[in-house]
């Protein structure tokens, strides 16, 4: 499967897309490139989200190994982001190109680091790591698949997920979130937010016993992704989706004019409720003298 980002993730193929390697080779010939910002936070919280899941092609029973290609300095925290998907046991693959940050490139990847991390300093020179790659990954899974692996529910209906997301008592601040535990409590809860626009993504992990949030220091008359995963011994449960805005923060009004001279005027309004300060601003006729 590939997903390509910048300030946005586009997944451009599932694991489940194609079954042969001439496919696969074509489906990259075909790829168009993707410019812009460099979200990597967002992006594997993306690849966790979207990409990772049963019905885009993901066995819960199959090893997970994520390979991270990037030429420049993630803009959110990619850390973060990337120890969620370490601490579920998906490995991580850093390769750097050009302007990527080395000490970045380490944080993100999983240990060892002698195997996961890799710098090239142009695109054509990625070429040269094709051959060591390919033996270190094929390596890593037979290593790990030649240990016993769990009995994992397949089942990741009701049984493992979460219903009913409710967001209420939305302010310009902050919102609650409610939901509905699965029929198996989870260990914990994940629970993603971030702008819609382009942001930074914020992360909290909950007892699995708790199910409700509230989230606080939101950013005024903007649109939130809000996503609640279970996560439990062996596996993630599908997660719940929600989109809300937080509110405008509230304005002052009845703009008043009074007391005039030739050089003044006395302004009153109503004051806006939660303002600790007023920016207020005087501009002269168009014609007339400077601001």
């Amino acid at each position: 499967g590939l997903s390509q980002y910048s300030s946005d993730p586009r997944t451009e193929w599932d694991l489940s897309a194609y079954s042969t390697r001439d496919q696969v080779l074509e489906a990259v010939k075909n790829l168009r490139y993707k410019g812009g910002n460099t979200f990597t936070g967002l992006a594997l919280t993306h690849v966790l989200e979207q990409n990772l899941k049963p019905n885009a092609g993901a066995r819960l029973e199959a090893e997970k190994l994520v390979i991270l290609l990037t030429d420049g300095k993630s803009q959110d925290d990619a850390n973060l982001a990337a120890q969620t998907l370490k601490n579920l046991g998906i490995e991580i693959f850093a390769i750097g190109v050009k302007n990527a940050d080395e000490a970045e490139l380490r944080q993100v990847a999983s240990e060892p680091l002698e195997l996961t991390v890799y710098n090239v300093l142009d695109f054509p020179l990625l070429s040269s790591l094709v051959g060591k790659l390919t033996r270190v990954l094929c390596a890593r899974i037979k290593e790990k698949t030649g240990s016993a692996v769990k009995d994992i529910p397949v089942n990741t209906g009701p049984q493992l997920s979460p219903t009913d997301l409710k967001i209420s008592a939305v302010t310009s601040k902050s919102m609650h979130l409610a939901w509905s535990p699965p029929l198996r409590p989870p260990k914990k809860y994940r629970i993603v937010y971030f702008p819609s626009k382009g942001g930074i993504t914020k992360e909290v992990v909950l007892d699995g016993a708790v199910s409700s949030l509230q989230l606080s220091n939101l950013t005024s008359h903007t649109e939130y992704l809000v996503s609640v995963f279970p996560v439990y011994d062996s596996a993630v449960g599908d997660g719940l989706r929600g989109v809300t805005s937080t509110l405008p923060l509230s304005s002052p009004r009845s703009l008043r004019v009074s007391e005039l001279s030739h050089n003044s005027i006395r302004l009153s309004w109503k004051a806006a409720q939660g303002a600790t300060q007023y920016l207020v601003l005087c501009s002269a006729a168009p014609d007339g003298a400077e601001d």
